[in-house]
């Protein structure tokens, strides 16, 4: 399964109040746990634990038998494994328990980041101003070695930001948008949290404000292996 990303903590995840009363909840650094299930009117319930992460991905770890060895299946694969009879339908199929209560997944909030991951993988996730978007981003100075804050709201700014990042000899002199010297003082650490994410200020990382490639931050005439994958994809 493709990596998780960063890590965020559970809080940036979900509230308090939308997990409340859900079945054998746990939290971790990145990732929200909870039992959940499918039933087939053959075999009855197939019970397991959903693990939701930030990234979109969903993992389930099948506890239908005592042995089964089933693990980091995803949803449709557990709705399969469980003998559901109308299978392709797991939103629907897979449930979690809310307040005594089986309640098929469509309806709760754990698929919140699986359709923000789908909808930025289809170049349809969209910032305020119809354009993808990015949270700001540092680089540090090969020579006084503090960071510098880039945001990456057109095209050109993340033109200089990735162009800074191939840069192993980068500079507080070399920026062009703004009149930051070495002997300017470095942000606060307070002050680092806050990158644009429209979502939440503090945010860690999240399927809103992390792109993973599109028009505006991949570039067909430059030559690095990132730029060079993301045009060879977009015209296949």
């Amino acid at each position: 399964m493709a990596s998780k990303g960063p890590e965020k903590d559970v809080e940036f995840l979900f509230s308090d109040e939308e997990l409340r009363e859900m079945s054998g909840l746990k939290t971790g650094s990145d990732f929200v746990e909870v039992t959940c299930g499918c039933t087939s009117h053959r075999y009855g319930d197939a019970v397991g634990r959903l693990r939701v992460y930030a990234s979109g991905d969903l993992e389930v770890r099948c506890d239908c038998t005592p042995g089964c060895q089933e693990d980091k299946l995803t949803p449709a694969a557990f709705e399969k494994h469980s003998g559901r009879e109308t299978a392709r339908k797991w939103k629907n199929n897979v449930w979690v328990i809310v307040q005594g209560e089986k309640v098929p997944l469509s309806k709760t909030v754990l698929l919140r980041y699986y359709n923000q991951s789908l909808k930025s993988a289809n170049g349809s996730h969209k910032g305020p101003n119809g354009r993808p978007c990015h949270r700001d981003e540092f680089v540090r100075c090969s020579s006084c070695n503090k960071e510098r804050r880039f945001r990456l709201r057109t095209k050109e700014e993340c033109r200089i930001y990735h162009d800074a990042v191939r840069n192993a000899n980068w500079k507080c002199s070399d920026l062009t948008f703004d009149s930051v010297t070495c002997d300017d003082e470095e942000e606060r650490a307070s002050r680092k949290v806050l990158r644009g994410c429209l979502r939440s200020p503090s945010c860690k990382g999240c399927t809103t404000c992390v792109c993973f490639g599109c028009d505006i931050c991949r570039f067909s005439d430059c030559s690095c292996q990132t730029c060079v994958d993301f045009t060879q994809n977009s015209k296949s």
